[in-house]
């Protein structure tokens, strides 16, 4: 037999696949009376069609056929209606077949194929029909198509029909699938903040639609107009005259507008989710700063002491500031900035929205906290045009450098406690800006490499002499912690003390873990009410072997681990040690002859400025 043979091929060894020919065989019975015992009548069409067939396919088809009711009676007629016979065809070829070809078809017999693949219960024909709707969405279908979306529950398709019609908003309203929506599916789209037309043209369209459906109740369609963000012209020569609102509304919103903050406003915006609207592509532009062109260019690699960002004098009265133009009103909830890292300087910084540079609302307020490098803000949704960023400390010179600066609405799910970020993983890393800037290790920020398996008696740790310094970490940007996970060094059976402390400012500590009364060794977790923290101290208070405090691994918050059989309680060993008010009154001690002291290689990381 040769390898053109039509019953190829095999799907796999001693299996034959011939669902093709199976579907091409019963295909043939469509709309055909050989053999058919039903037919069905759609328009005055004639549809053929055989009950078992129809019954294996659909449940519904099941209950009707062999339910007992006239239906089931042997060459019965059945009349259907609420549909086309272009869609009731499309859909018999497809319970034959498995098939159905949509490119061909109208955007209304493609609706009335969606309507029946809802009604006859065919959840994946429903699914890829309203995929095929995504793909071919234009001002003239995009109203109909989210009319039926939206009545069907069709999430997928209703969400890409919302951000299609967000974007396209002025043509929208002047389209005639507009006026053909139904009273649930308008308010729905007028009532979104991000159907960011002006109010005006939304007043005219909604007028333009209780024209076209006298019926409707017309005041709870106005009542979705925000007066208040038409001027005053607008209100008295467009609004007033049509007659549709009340005097008194009218004056309520002059008042309202007159009285209330700019960004107090009900204001709409562009939303563009999980895309950087602050680029040139997107009409956004500094429009306050130093070396301006630097901060939107894209470019976070090339940088040093001398160009790759934009910057502001650091000022007492926060006169100065860096501001960004985004190119139209839009919906933000997110940002991401880098401050200048070519060393292990830190920045305190706030930043502020606004509609008219004139009331500015504070979003992330950092002027109190140490930050450095990439900086990951999250905040209520706000609508704005400009932004400013303003530096409040450098602990280097009396100067801000931002090298980046992007914004964006997301979607991803964040919580914020006091205006803080609330992280769920680990931001003790070295991918997030964490950096160990106190303590002793042959190689930099081993604290933080994610590596708990390779270390010995020479490597792999990070230590401090008891009585005379710390390990520290500084986070990236203050963080709500309630928990942390570190791994003390065990390759012995010696147990530690210890005690951990937070601070934003490194000057007032607070402690959040005390274990200087008790031994403990190898893994630790510690939890505690979430306290602000972007530096960690780690100061050890006793070691059973030496003078030395060695931690191989640190993060926060805590992470649950596959292998959980290798966690040790931090209080599984009993062994007594000094409390902490003893390691704070008694002299520093030397090492012990039993630590091995790094090698030259080794860095005890500090601080390093260096002025830009």
């Amino acid at each position: 037999m040769s390898n053109s043979h039509p019953l190829r091929p095999y799907t796999s060894v001693g299996e034959i696949d011939h669902v093709h020919i199976l579907s091409e065989h019963i295909g043939g019975l469509v709309n055909r009376d050989e053999y058919s015992d039903v037919t069905f009548i759609v328009e005055k069409k004639r549809f053929s069609a055989h009950r078992v067939i129809l019954a294996a396919r659909c449940q519904y088809f099941r209950a009707l056929l062999y339910g007992g009711m006239r239906e089931s009676q042997p060459e019965v007629e059945i009349p259907l209606e609420d549909t086309t016979a272009e869609a009731f065809g499309m859909l018999l070829k497809y319970l034959y077949t498995g098939r159905a070809m949509l490119r061909d078809e109208k955007e209304e017999v493609l609706l009335d194929f969606l309507s029946l693949a809802h009604k006859y219960g065919f959840p994946e024909l429903e699914d890829s029909t309203s995929e095929y709707l995504c793909t071919i969405l234009n001002i003239q279908n995009v109203c109909m198509i989210y009319d039926v979306a939206s009545l069907y529950s069709l999430s997928k398709l209703t969400s890409t029909c919302c951000l299609y019609m967000d974007r396209n908003a002025q043509l929208v309203l002047s389209s005639e699938g507009f006026l053909t929506l139904s009273k649930a599916a308008l308010l729905s789209i007028v009532k979104r903040d991000s159907f960011a037309a002006p109010e005006k043209d939304i007043f005219q369209a909604l007028i333009n639609w209780c024209q076209q459906n006298p019926t409707e109740n017309h005041d709870e369609v106005m009542e979705s107009v925000r007066l208040p963000l038409m001027s005053l012209t607008e209100l008295l020569n467009v609004v007033r005259p049509s007659g549709l609102l009340s005097p008194d509304a009218i004056l309520d919103a002059i008042k309202v507008r007159s009285e209330s903050r700019d960004m107090d406003l009900n204001y709409r915006g562009m939303l563009i989710p999980e895309e950087n609207i602050a680029t040139m592509k997107h009409g956004a532009q500094v429009v306050k700063g130093e070396l301006k062109s630097a901060l939107l260019d894209g470019d976070t690699q090339n940088y040093d002491l001398d160009h790759g960002f934009t910057r502001h004098p650091i000022e007492d009265d926060c006169r100065s500031g860096i501001e960004i133009k985004l190119g139209q009103p839009s919906i933000i909830n997110h940002m991401r900035l880098l401050l200048w890292d070519r060393d292990s300087r830190s920045y305190s910084y706030y930043i502020e929205v606004s509609m008219d540079e004139l009331d500015w609302v504070r979003v992330i307020d950092h002027s109190k906290f140490l930050c450095r490098s990439w900086q990951n803000l999250y905040f209520r949704p706000c609508v704005c045009r400009y932004i400013r960023i303003i530096g409040t400390y450098n602990t280097v010179n009396k100067v801000f450098h931002l090298v980046a600066f992007e914004c964006m609405f997301t979607n991803r799910p964040f919580t914020l406690e006091n205006g803080l970020l609330v992280p769920t993983d680990n931001v003790a890393t070295i991918s997030a800006c964490a950096s160990v800037i106190e303590g002793v290790s042959r190689s930099r920020n081993a604290l933080l490499n994610g590596d708990t398996k390779n270390y010995d008696w020479d490597s792999g740790y990070t230590c401090h002499q008891l009585g005379s310094g710390a390990i520290v970490v500084q986070l990236a940007q203050p963080y709500m912690i309630g928990s942390i996970r570190l791994l003390l060094w065990d390759c012995d059976d010696r147990s530690y003390s210890y005690y951990v402390e937070f601070s934003t400012n490194q000057q007032q500590w607070t402690v959040v873990a005390d274990r200087t009364t008790v031994g403990c060794r190898s893994w630790q977790i510690l939890s505690f009410e979430r306290q602000p923290a972007s530096l960690i101290r780690i100061v050890g208070t006793h070691n059973t072997a030496n003078e030395v405090f060695h931690c191989v691994h640190f993060e926060c918050p805590a992470q649950s681990e596959d292998h959980k059989e290798d966690i040790v309680n931090e209080d599984l060993s009993a062994v007594p040690g000094p409390s902490r008010q003893d390691y704070l009154s008694r002299p520093p001690q030397a090492p012990s002859a039993n630590f091995q002291q790094p090698s030259h290689s080794a860095s005890r990381q500090h601080p390093h400025h260096l002025a830009l």
